[in-house]
């Protein structure tokens, strides 16, 4: 599926939610930090994830605090690149955000933290300071 595919099938709530695992929540987000200032995408991302969710009937699955951390990792990860990259080249340079089991939010919050409904209505700051390896 091709970049425009994915965004389209995303944004207007076409696509299978079966199809939208997180590879696929991290292609859009590094999508969207591609396309648009940081600030534009993390609202813009957040408001179709948001819809997407309801589309499918998974209101209930949605946290501002994940959404929120993961778009601004890649952020920084995007910055810290030094250049344009493409999907492939990032997905391979950050394999970490990709391995759920490891799960990289464990470095920076207490799995208590995350799964409060204080951080899936609201973006709450890390409660871990565990140096990253």
């Amino acid at each position: 599926m091709t970049d425009n595919e994915l965004l389209s099938g995303f944004e207007g709530c076409t696509l299978p939610n079966e199809a939208f695992h997180h590879q696929e929540h991290v292609r859009v987000a590094f999508l969207y930090l591609s396309r648009y200032p940081a600030l534009e995408a993390l609202e813009r991302f957040s408001t179709a994830l948001v819809r997407f969710a309801a589309a499918h009937g998974k209101t209930t699955l949605y946290n501002e605090t994940v959404t929120w951390a993961y778009i601004l990792l890649i952020r920084e990860r995007l910055a810290r690149s030094g250049g344009i990259q493409t999907w492939t080249e990032f997905q391979s340079a950050n394999a970490d955000l990709f391995d759920r089991k490891q799960d990289i939010l464990k470095k920076y919050y207490q799995p208590e933290t995350l799964q409060s409904d204080l951080a899936r209505r609201t973006f709450v700051f890390p409660d871990r300071c565990e140096e990253p390896n």
